[in-house]
């Protein structure tokens, strides 16, 4: 059975995610209050900056910078957009 859960990006009740996507208290936190629809759309700006900055997810400083920018896109803050990148309004 899905869950439902308040979604603190997106401010709406929405479909949760099934497990933690990290470990320990941050993944625990990302179950609680981030619903399926803002983690995919993290998924996908993760990509964006992987591709347009050149990361390397092996590289433990490119997992540090990933890591900063999960918490500031899905909890608030700060958020790197690739140049001439304009992010699509968000709507629920």
């Amino acid at each position: 059975m899905r869950r439902t859960i308040h979604c603190s990006k997106l401010d709406i009740d929405a479909e949760g995610l099934d497990v933690a996507p990290w470990p320990v208290q941050r993944g625990q936190r990302i179950y609680a209050e981030i619903s399926r629809q803002a983690w995919q759309q993290w998924r996908a700006h993760q990509t964006t900056l992987i591709n347009e900055y050149r990361l390397n997810p092996l590289d433990a400083e490119s997992r540090k910078y990933l890591a900063e920018q999960m918490e500031n896109f899905l909890f608030g803050g700060d958020v790197d957009y690739a140049a001439g990148f304009t992010p699509p309004s968000e709507q629920p």
